[in-house]
């Protein structure tokens, strides 16, 4: 079993996106959590991921977490959603750099590229989120099982 750990800011957008996403893609050799470099406990989604996501028909129950040590050692790769959240997870917690990429990097190998966030957006912008990281998942599967 593979564990991913997806991360962003506050986790209330991109990472609970990226989670969601990949859950119901059903792959069964991969567990998949998500949480925040700044975020606060407990902080249910966007209204505007969870409209996005229910438009998939996708259920997300989850609420933010603050990135924590015990989730870098469960992670056998930790995913996030810029270069500067890669650079504030490795700084945390350097011992685990190794496997922290950015989604754009790990995917592509495009290590300059960010994922935008959305928060304060419409749904529009959410949707054009969600259809990133769906496209960047799709090619990073195939390296995640592989790992």
């Amino acid at each position: 079993m593979k564990h991913v750990l997806f991360v962003c800011t506050g986790n209330t957008c991109r990472s609970p996106l990226a989670e969601a996403l990949l859950l119901h893609k059903n792959e069964e050799e991969i567990e998949v959590r998500s949480a925040g470099v700044y975020a606060a406990d407990g902080v249910p989604p966007s209204v505007e991921t969870l409209e996005v996501l229910k438009e998939k028909n996708i259920s997300y129950q989850e609420t933010s977490n603050l990135l924590t040590k015990e989730m870098i050692d469960w992670a056998d790769i930790v995913l996030t959603m810029t270069v500067s959240h890669k650079q504030a997870a490795a700084a945390m917690y350097p011992y685990a750099a190794d496997r922290i990429y950015t989604l754009h990097e790990f995917a592509l190998d495009d290590k300059g590229r960010d994922i935008m966030d959305p928060i304060g957006a419409d749904t529009d912008v959410y949707r054009q989120t969600a259809a990133e990281i769906e496209r960047l998942m799709d090619h990073a599967i195939p390296k995640i099982k592989s790992l």
